[in-house]
């Protein structure tokens, strides 16, 4: 069930009724209070672009393919704090061009994309926004990976398995 409806609200739900739903089952989770509290800021910043790029029918994956829903599969994608970095840098360039670049996709319309919550999220783990070719510490890409690993139990439906 959890998976059919986050699948569903992937598909064509708001922001707060998302991260409600995630909320919601780290809630009736055993997971540490930790994870749950980094847990919902990362997937708010993940979402805070991906659904206005769902609602332009401009969604891709990190290597730039176009999808035309944002599914499970694909939120995880960007789960990866590399890739999410590089979408930001994608996504500025965008902005500053006034269309899509670096992706296979050739829109014909471009709306930018507000990216103060992703940009205030990703400076928070020191990660350079100026300047691309920064790398960023390691310790903030394991814990990355421990957030993703939540983030996919919840996505799969998995979480009994918590």
């Amino acid at each position: 069930m959890i998976l059919n409806s986050m699948t569903t609200l992937l598909k064509s739900g708001n922001l707060a009724a998302i991260l409600g739903a995630i909320s919601a089952t780290l809630e009736r989770s055993d997971e540490a209070p930790f994870w749950r509290q980094k847990t919902l800021p990362f997937v708010e910043a993940i979402l805070s672009v991906l659904i206005p790029l769902r609602e332009q029918k401009l969604l891709f994956d990190p290597e730039g393919n176009a999808h035309e829903t944002l599914t499970p599969a694909l939120f995880l994608r960007w789960c990866d704090l590399m890739s999410l970095k590089t979408l930001a840098f994608t996504l500025a360039k965008s902005n500053d061009q006034g269309k899509l670049v670096r992706t296979k996709i050739i829109a014909q319309t471009y709306q930018p994309i507000d990216l103060e919550i992703l940009g205030k999220y990703l400076s928070g783990y020191t990660i350079n926004l100026e300047d691309e070719s920064i790398d960023f510490p390691i310790r903030n890409y394991n814990l990355h990976i421990g957030i993703s690993d939540l983030i996919t139990k919840i996505l799969n439906g998995n979480m009994n398995n918590v």
